[in-house]
C-alpha cells in the first residue's frame, strides 16, 4: 500500500466515523446559526493559525452563506512574518478581549471557534469572553487531543469544556495521521479536511432550514458563472445587516 493509499483510507474513515459521532450536533449547530440569524444575530467563525483556513472556508465561495463572518485578527493568520509569531500570540489569553471589542460581535450572536488542541489562551478565552458578553459559542475541536493535554488557559480549562455546543473533529492526537518507515514522527494532517467537512455540512443543513421554512437561503453563486455577480449583489444588499466583512453592517 502506497502512503496515499493509507492516507486516503484513513481520511475516508474518519470521514465515516465523523458522521455516525457528529451529525447530530452538527444539526443542532445548524439550529443554532438558523435561529440566531432570524433572531438578528450574526454568525461568526474564529480560528488560530492553520485553525483559521476554517473561518475562511467558511465565508464568500461558492455555496456558502452570505451571513458567515470570518474574524481574522492581526498577528493570527498565516500571512504574519515571521509566521512562527502566531504561535505565541495564540497563547496570550488577553488577545482575546481585543479581538472581541475590535469585533462588530454582541449579545445575541453565535460564535464558531476552531481549535483542534483547544489549550491556548485565546480560544479558550474568546470562548469565556464571549459567553460572558451573551453570544452562543460552539467549537470545532480535537476531544482526544484536548483531553490528553495541559491547558494553557488561566483557569485550567480546555475548549471544549467552556462551549456551549462542541463537535469533535475525531482526529488523532497530534493531528499528523500517516507514519513512515524509518521516520519517528508522522505526517498528513487531517484536520483541515475533516473541519471543512463540517463547515460545509453545517451550511448545508442550515440552508435546508432556510428552504424548510420556505425562506430564501442566504448562499452565494459563483462568480464564474452567468449571471453569478449580478446574484451576488443581490444577497449583499439583502443581508447586509448580518454581515461585516464588507464594511457595511450597521
Amino acid at each position: 500500500m502506497t502512503y496515499t493509499e493509507k492516507y486516503f483510507a484513513h481520511i475516508h474513515s474518519l470521514l465515516d466515523t465523523l458522521f455516525e459521532t457528529q451529525q447530530k450536533n452538527i444539526r443542532l449547530l445548524a439550529e443554532k446559526c438558523f435561529e440566531t440569524s432570524q433572531n438578528g444575530g450574526k454568525l461568526f467563525f474564529f480560528g488560530c493559525s492553520h485553525a483559521g483556513i476554517l473561518a475562511q472556508e467558511a465565508f464568500y465561495r461558492t455555496g456558502g452563506l452570505v451571513t458567515a463572518n470570518p474574524i481574522l485578527p492581526k498577528g493570527l493568520t498565516l500571512e504574519t512574518v515571521p509566521v512562527t509569531d502566531t504561535t505565541v500570540l495564540e497563547r496570550k489569553e488577553e488577545y482575546a478581549h481585543e479581538i472581541l471589542d475590535n469585533t462588530d460581535i454582541k449579545a445575541g450572536d453565535l460564535l464558531v471557534i476552531h481549535s483542534v488542541s483547544g489549550r491556548n489562551g485565546v480560544p479558550v478565552e474568546m470562548a469565556v469572553e464571549a459567553k460572558k458578553r451573551g453570544i452562543f459559542v460552539a467549537c470545532i475541536t480535537n476531544i482526544t487531543t484536548s483531553s490528553a493535554s495541559s491547558s494553557r488557559h488561566s483557569s485550567g480549562k480546555r475548549l471544549y469544556e467552556v462551549s456551549d455546543l462542541v463537535i469533535d473533529n475525531c482526529g488523532c492526537i497530534g493531528d499528523a495521521a500517516i507514519e513512515i518507515e524509518g521516520f519517528k514522527g508522522k505526517t498528513a494532517a487531517t484536520s483541515t479536511i475533516t473541519g471543512a467537512a463540517i463547515i460545509n455540512s453545517l451550511c448545508a443543513e442550515v440552508v435546508g432550514l432556510y428552504v424548510e421554512n420556505s425562506l430564501e437561503p442566504p448562499v452565494f453563486m459563483s462568480a464564474n458563472v452567468d449571471g453569478g455577480d449580478e446574484y451576488n449583489d443581490k444577497m449583499f444588499e439583502k443581508y447586509k445587516n448580518a454581515i461585516t466583512y464588507m464594511g457595511s453592517a450597521e
